[in-house]
């Protein structure tokens, strides 16, 4: 009996043993992980900056725990993460050029020509870029066409098809559900509750959308005119056809690509560019690495007064909610921004602030809470705003008081409106489920509900809530007119809901200056009237405990959603929208949910 009661405490003591020792090498893991992740990195010479351009691109990377714990780190990257490392290389004297690996490229143009403009100015060092791709989608080309040396693989495509527009409209899906929108809106071009309402563009809708894809092409075609030199008529001729089924030998022919190589080819093509031998390895060097590479000056070095970047993007919202009951992507939640602002309102450290905004909008009480925020801030410090892919109706309602405002040309903004979308799905409830209602009440708008399911909206309810609509259009305008020290007229004449591309909006004066966030940057640090200066992005990623509750804790919901969004693709936005309504302000300063650009 001895025997066996000591055989089973050894047991039991071997698996807490087990245990202990699974628990402290999963901690050793995580130091170590976390001191490889934080080391700096060195430079060899000769060496070569990658950037893997694929998928979709964030306006902030992050500290990604996870991902540097499993080696996973290309989710953690963001736009501001690769300008970095442009920058930095350009002035590295170990790194003699860029390769760009490319092909399927999925963001906005505006985010595209930011990336470019530092290809741009960091050939002003001399120093080479070359690109390869299988295939190369319309805007990785974009990207790719300002390197020295374009490459494709002899058996793939390019797609050069100029820019179109495709709304989906749900308006006859949602009838035979028994739903329906009771819309109130302010704003002729103001076109978001098009996509439930009616069932197809209307004419101020497809003005807008024909002035804005034609500002965004137009840019396009210069840039890439530019540095191919390939005339703009004949590029636009090109785009005409159907330049995805033609041959690589016939696009290189039209000046598109240099040479046509396999991807086992690449290396060489590089080594010829390093001037190194055959068998000599390519000092090979990631965006993720360049993050860790120090510099002694400038704006990554971390030295002399501070400029803070602040990154805003995706929908505004009071508050945010990752779980998948209301999944969103990027958030702009203003309870947390405008928290995060007051801190850097009062860091004496922080001398000037950049926001970069890309969102469409959202809730317009969120807006208007934002715009206080920038407002307080401006009082002690100079604030520029620095838009990306878009910074429309609430997200130009939160700039519109800032120091500052620096657009791409590319940009969409304005879109100064407001409107109220209500879901009525009374139709549903009694008349395809069943469920019938009565009703007793005090007072003739007891039972009124903007959110209605036992009956559709009555001419009273809907007179109150235009008013209220009214007033809240009556607060955009004057806030706008009050920040950019124009008239509440002239305000009117570009308002209404419109939405402008970035070169437009400059001679409108929404905008004060076309250029990039390193353009925004240089601005604010003249206001602050600082000469000696560094960056530093906010808001701070979450420490590794939070992220890694965040990923088990939410991760399930999170997943859900990811998977959601292949799913459904562009009918993910619209969904969560009817999904959410009831969750979410019916009030809202947004842009369409799908621009649908292509």
């Amino acid at each position: 009996m001895k025997d066996f009661l000591k055989s089973i405490a050894a047991t039991v003591f071997g698996v807490f043993l087990s245990i202990g020792l699974m628990i402290a090498f999963f901690i050793f893991s995580i130091i170590g992980s976390l001191l490889s992740a934080s080391s700096e990195t060195k430079l060899k010479d000769n060496s070569v900056l990658v950037l893997n351009l694929q998928g979709q691109i964030s306006e902030k990377g992050g500290e990604d725990f996870l991902g540097a714990l499993t080696g996973n780190t290309a989710e953690s990257l963001g736009l501001n993460d690769i300008l970095a490392a442009i920058d930095k290389a350009a002035k590295d004297e170990r790194v003699k050029g860029i390769y760009i690996k490319t092909g399927t490229l999925s963001t906005d143009y505006a985010t595209l020509q930011e990336i470019r403009q530092k290809l741009v100015e960091f050939k002003k060092s001399k120093k080479w870029i070359v690109s390869y791709a299988d295939s190369y989608m319309q805007g990785a080309y974009y990207i790719a066409s300002v390197s020295d040396k374009v490459l494709i693989n002899p058996q793939g495509h390019i797609d050069w098809h100029g820019i179109g527009s495709q709304p989906q409209y749900y308006k006859d899906f949602l009838e035979k559900l028994g739903v329906k929108f009771e819309v109130v809106k302010v704003g002729t071009y103001k076109s978001a509750t098009e996509t439930y309402t009616e069932q197809s563009m209307s004419p101020a809708n497809r003005e807008q959308v024909t002035k804005y894809i034609t500002g965004i092409w137009s840019n396009v075609l210069k840039d890439v005119s530019e540095s191919r030199h390939i005339p703009a008529n004949k590029l636009n001729e090109y785009a005409d056809g159907i330049t995805f089924v033609e041959s690589t030998t016939a696009m290189k022919q039209r000046g598109f690509v240099d040479e046509l190589v396999y991807a086992d080819q690449v290396k060489t093509k590089v080594k010829e560019l390093l001037k190194i031998d055959a068998d000599d390895d390519i000092n090979q060097v990631t965006v993720a690495q360049m993050k860790n590479v120090e510099v002694s000056e400038g704006v990554y070095s971390g030295k002399g007064d501070q400029i803070a970047v602040y990154f805003c993007s995706g929908d505004i919202v009071m508050g945010s909610d990752a779980s998948i009951y209301n999944a969103t992507s990027d958030q702009i939640a203003a309870t947390k921004v405008c928290a995060d602002l007051e801190k850097l309102m009062n860091d004496e450290d922080v001398k000037a602030v950049v926001l970069r905004i890309n969102s469409g909008g959202g809730d317009a009480y969120a807006s208007e809470q934002l715009w206080r925020s920038v407002s307080l801030l401006k009082e002690k410090k100079p604030v520029v705003v620095s838009m990306g892919g878009a910074a429309a109706s609430g997200a130009y309602y939160m700039s519109a008081n800032s120091s500052w405002i620096v657009a791409e040309p590319t940009t969409l903004t304005g879109s100064i409106g407001i409107f109220g979308m209500f879901p009525d799905v009374s139709g549903l409830v009694t008349q395809k489920i069943g469920i019938r209602f009565d009703e007793v009440k005090t007072n003739r708008n007891a039972t009124f509900s903007a959110l209605a399911v036992t009956r559709p909206m009555n001419a009273e309810e809907r007179a109150y809530l235009q008013k209220y609509i009214d007033s809240g259009y009556e607060l955009f305008r004057k806030r706008v007119a009050d920040g950019r020290k124009m008239s509440v007229e002239a305000v009117e004449k570009i308002a209404q809901g419109r939405v402008w591309v970035g070169q437009d909006a400059k001679g409108l004066k929404l905008v004060d200056q076309l250029g990039t966030l390193s353009d925004a940057v240089v601005k604010a640090a003249s206001l602050a009237k600082v000469k000696d200066y560094h960056t530093a992005d906010y808001p701070v990623a979450a420490d590794w405990a939070t992220q890694i509750l965040e990923k088990t804790v939410k991760g399930n919901g999170n997943e859900l959603d990811a998977q959601l969004r292949v799913l459904m693709g562009d009918y993910y936005g619209p969904f969560m929208m009817v999904r959410n309504a009831r969750n979410q302000s019916p009030i809202q300063a947004r842009m369409p949910y799908i621009l649908n650009i292509q």
